[in-house]
């Protein structure tokens, strides 16, 4: 981090564990101030205090990212707390894995509403604060299901939806500084990972060594993975980079 630009201060969504908590964990140790936010704030400010303990700077803060009041709420709360946050993060996701002859329309919404809607309200609110700094990083969460995924109709869609945000948000931003990139993970150890193994009626480490015998590098990925590619994104180096799709999945990615 530039010295000159002092402290930047980041927003991860769905921060309380998984991808979210890894990102969250790193950009703290890129000197980075970070507010961890999710829909339990309890667990949240775990993930917080587990931070400043390795002596970094961190908030947990409770907010549904779907509903607008909440979510102008939360950005207000960390401008107050920690400054202007010009680094975001739309991490929070959901699924709600169903054929799409079985799936039910409330399967549909809450996936759209929680990755599309949940991006676009928390993007709206913290771009004021990165238009006005002339500094903005914003990374969103896709992934390989994008490309299609059996099962996932409406995850897929949504992960896709991402993608376009994503270019949108790079052509509309760039002259105010700001950048946008995405990131799409392949199989990634968290518990969403561990909680589809159960519900599919799978060994975690049965499902597990079938995803690393699919990746070029012979293995699955961790939330560390993701995390250093979302530190390089959220840099000051990173400030050419923009509109981009970055595949971390163990294999090529059309």
């Amino acid at each position: 981090m530039n010295p000159e630009q002092g402290r930047r201060v980041a927003i991860v969504t769905g921060g309380a564990r998984g991808i979210g908590a890894g990102i969250a964990t790193r950009l703290a140790a890129d000197g980075m101030a970070v507010a961890v936010l999710d829909l339990d704030e309890d667990a949240c400010r775990a993930v917080a205090e587990r931070i400043s303990v390795d002596g970094g700077e961190a908030l947990g803060v409770g907010a549904d990212v779907t509903d607008p009041a909440q979510v102008d709420a939360a950005v207000e709360r960390v401008a107050e707390e920690l400054g202007a946050p010009t680094v975001l993060v739309n991490n929070a996701g959901i699924i709600r894995d169903n054929l799409l002859f079985k799936m039910d329309v409330s399967e549909w919404d809450a996936v759209m509403n929680v990755h599309l809607r949940g991006a676009f309200l928390m993007t709206k609110a913290c771009q004021a604060y990165m238009t006005r700094e002339k500094f903005g990083r914003i990374v969103n969460l896709s992934s390989t299901s994008a490309q299609g995924n059996r099962g996932q109709v409406n995850y897929s869609a949504a992960k896709a939806g991402m993608q376009g945000f994503t270019k949108t948000l790079a052509i509309e931003l760039g002259k105010f500084g700001v950048t946008a990139n995405a990131i799409a993970p392949g199989f990634i150890e968290t518990e969403m990972t561990a909680e589809t193994a159960e519900r599919i009626g799978v060994e975690f480490e049965q499902l597990k060594k079938a995803a690393a015998g699919k990746a070029a590098v012979a293995r699955t990925g961790k939330p560390e993975d993701i995390a250093h590619t979302a530190s390089f994104l959220a840099s000051e180096g990173a400030g050419f980079v923009t509109g981009q799709v970055i595949y971390v999945a163990g294999s090529p990615c059309d």
